[in-house]
């Protein structure tokens, strides 16, 4: 007789988007804290607290594994963090396209974010989603420090961290259903 050990069932595991909800701030504060080494966020000298923002999670079987925080004012969203913890898996692109296309549901006119002049790798991702860059502003990230000293003071391939980049993109509205387009 053969007999032979039964094979053990896979667990699949579950990807699911959603918008943050109240009963989501605890996990968020956590994951900002354990990314951002800190709650607070610092953008053109004002803080944000991300966990207490719009945005939208991805987690896996349950736990965060991408984040997008935004802040709307004016018509304008701004993007606050955005997170993935999963290298290669598209997370950050998924993320970026959902808010875009929130942003351009909820007609707004733009969607911007600041980061720093050593971040060049997303600087080339936000690039890539067709974001541009339409101001620099030297020696804010040493000001922002003033307030929270968190703050590395150097980033990739051993760049000071000193200047705000900020960074935009332009929402165009859908066409009217209506419109004939002339």
């Amino acid at each position: 007789m053969n007999w032979r050990k039964p094979a053990r069932k896979r667990k699949l595991s579950v990807m699911s988007r959603s918008e943050i909800q109240d009963s989501d701030r605890r996990d968020v504060a956590e994951f900002i804290e354990a990314h951002w080494h800190s709650q607070v966020v610092m953008s053109r000298g004002h803080k944000f607290y991300p966990h207490k923002e719009s945005g939208f999670l991805e987690r896996l079987d349950g736990k965060i594994v991408g984040l997008l925080t935004f802040h709307v004012e004016d018509g304008a969203m701004e993007v606050l963090t955005l997170n993935s913890t999963l290298e290669g898996k598209r997370i950050g692109t998924s993320l970026m396209l959902h808010a875009i296309e929130y942003a351009r549901r909820h007609s707004s006119h733009g969607i911007w974010l600041t980061t720093t002049n050593a971040n060049l790798r997303a600087m080339g991702f936000y690039q890539r989603l067709g974001f541009r860059i339409v101001q620099v502003n030297p020696g804010a990230v040493n000001e922002a420090r003033k307030s929270k000293p968190e703050i590395p003071t150097v980033g990739e391939g051993g760049i000071a961290i000193q200047d705000e980049i900020v960074m935009e993109l332009r929402i165009e509205p859908y066409l009217d259903e209506n419109d004939s387009g002339s």
